[in-house]
């Protein structure tokens, strides 16, 4: 299947593995949240049992250093992209709210990175993120 848009989630590499998927469960739920993110119907399997729906489309997880996630925000807010972001600070923060309020304390060029995560139109998206690479 074809999709005219692109879901990408880039985290730093140098982060543990643990943390990885910490970034890019949080990641991925704040970007399907927005109207551009098509979830498909409810799963049920044989016995009937019925399971939440999923995200259509796959989900591009990429790496990059941290130095090249600050190119990626900066490349992003001049495209006037919707992106998610997940900083370091909130390895400690504990809830959403406490998240919300340790971003607030950076400016854009400042903040301590470690993932984004974007879905939009596909040339919009490999230009945000040009040289992020495949994760291993």
């Amino acid at each position: 299947m074809q999709f005219d848009t692109k879901f990408v989630i880039v985290v730093a590499e140098d982060l543990a593995n643990w943390q990885k998927l910490n970034v890019v469960s949080f990641l991925s739920g704040g970007v399907t949240a927005s109207p551009i993110v098509n979830t498909g119907d409810r799963y049920r399997d044989a016995s009937g049992c019925e399971y939440l729906s999923l995200c259509v489309q796959p989900i591009v997880v990429l790496k990059a250093t941290r130095e090249k996630l600050a190119t990626f925000i900066q490349r992003a807010n001049r495209e006037q992209s919707e992106v998610a972001v997940f900083i370091q600070d909130m390895f400690e923060s504990g809830h959403d709210e406490a998240n919300r309020e340790t971003v607030s304390q950076y400016s854009t060029d400042a903040l301590p990175l470690v993932g984004i995560a974007m879905c939009g139109e596909k040339k919009r998206v490999d230009k945000v993120f040009k040289g992020a690479k495949l994760h291993d």
